[in-house]
């Protein structure tokens, strides 16, 4: 008979002492329960996984290891939740700080808008004044060249160009 093959219910009690000390059964019980058990019963009472549950390299864990590994297991879920709080609040400040730099961008760049705006107006009244000081100027208006766009319309309309 092969290793793993259901034997024939029809043999005698003393034909199967090998099978039956290896799965901790006496042979003569063995054998009833073949004649009368079910085959699925009995499959699984042969099956290797029933000899290796018994005969297995590794003993069943003792009490102690497994509330040892479930210290373990809840020491690192507590350090894990604290540094799952420690970088969401990290997150958060940094989200944080990057919103009040972007406000303080925009009042900076509203300021210098601003005074972009007042130094145009202050450069438009120096050139008004200056275009109203030329005409009583000693210093000739020749020798300060001025562009083009800027030119006294006093002297221009009095026939004076600034390009001789």
């Amino acid at each position: 008979m092969m290793p793993g093959q259901i034997p024939d219910p029809s043999l005698p009690a003393g034909t199967l002492p090998s099978l039956g000390s290896l799965a901790g059964i006496p042979a003569t019980t063995l054998t009833d329960q073949l004649k009368f058990a079910d085959l699925r019963s009995l499959g699984a009472m042969l099956s290797p996984l029933h000899f290796l549950g018994r005969l297995g390299k590794r003993p069943a864990p003792i009490k102690a290891e497994m509330d040892e590994e479930e210290d373990r297991r809840k020491r690192r879920r507590e350090k894990n939740k604290v540094a799952a709080a420690r970088c969401r609040n990290k997150k958060k400040e940094r989200t944080e700080f990057l919103q009040r730099e972007s406000e303080r961008l925009e009042v900076m760049n509203s300021e210098l808008k601003a005074q972009i705006e007042e130094l145009k107006h202050e450069r438009q009244q120096l050139i008004v004044m200056l275009n109203r000081h030329r005409p009583t100027c000693i210093v000739r208006t020749d020798s300060v060249k001025t562009p083009e766009s800027e030119a006294n319309p006093l002297l221009e309309q009095l026939g004076f160009s600034e390009k001789r």
